[in-house]
């Protein structure tokens, strides 16, 4: 009897279904990891501009502060959203605040030019504690900073020490 020769290959390689499958399979990984570096990126984005509505924020919180401790005279009446002073030198400014446009302003009296100190501010107050002659003692401020859906209040206060005494 004659044996029949089987030609039966072991099969070495993948299917076109095989490949297929981890084609698809590949694709949902990395669209995933597309889909993850995506919303890590956003996610910068907004801590980033937050961290610069808050920097600047707090830069023109030091600045109003530290002009506001050694300031030869602070206006005891005026809007809360505002604080003018005399500093040492003997310049006239006023910090400002308007809601309309969202950004709190250095105003220079003597010549009126204005330049903006931060952005993104929904709402900044200037509360003025008076001495017994009637002249401010200390300003507390407050300055809301809105950056996306993040709000932030910071705030500070400042004596001044020419009416330290008083």
């Amino acid at each position: 009897m004659q044996r029949k020769q089987s030609f039966h290959r072991s099969a070495a390689g993948f299917t076109i279904a095989e490949c297929l499958i981890s084609l698809a399979i590949c694709a949902i990984l990395m669209t995933a990891v597309a889909v993850a570096f995506n919303a890590s990126l956003i996610n910068f984005r907004e801590n980033e501009e937050m961290f610069q509505s808050i920097n600047n924020a707090r830069q023109a919180l030091t600045r109003m502060t530290t002009q506001l401790r050694t300031a030869d005279g602070v206006a005891a009446a005026g809007p809360a959203t505002e604080c003018s002073l005399v500093t040492p030198t003997g310049e006239d400014i006023t910090y400002e605040f308007r809601a309309a446009d969202k950004k709190l302003y250095l105003i220079t009296n003597s010549d009126d030019k204005e330049y903006v100190l931060c952005d993104n501010v929904t709402a900044a107050s200037f509360t003025r504690t008076l001495a017994t002659n009637g002249e401010p003692k200390s300003v507390l401020i407050s300055l809301t900073v809105q950056c996306g859906s993040s709000t932030r209040t910071l705030s500070a206060a400042a004596v001044v020490r020419r009416n330290l005494e008083l």
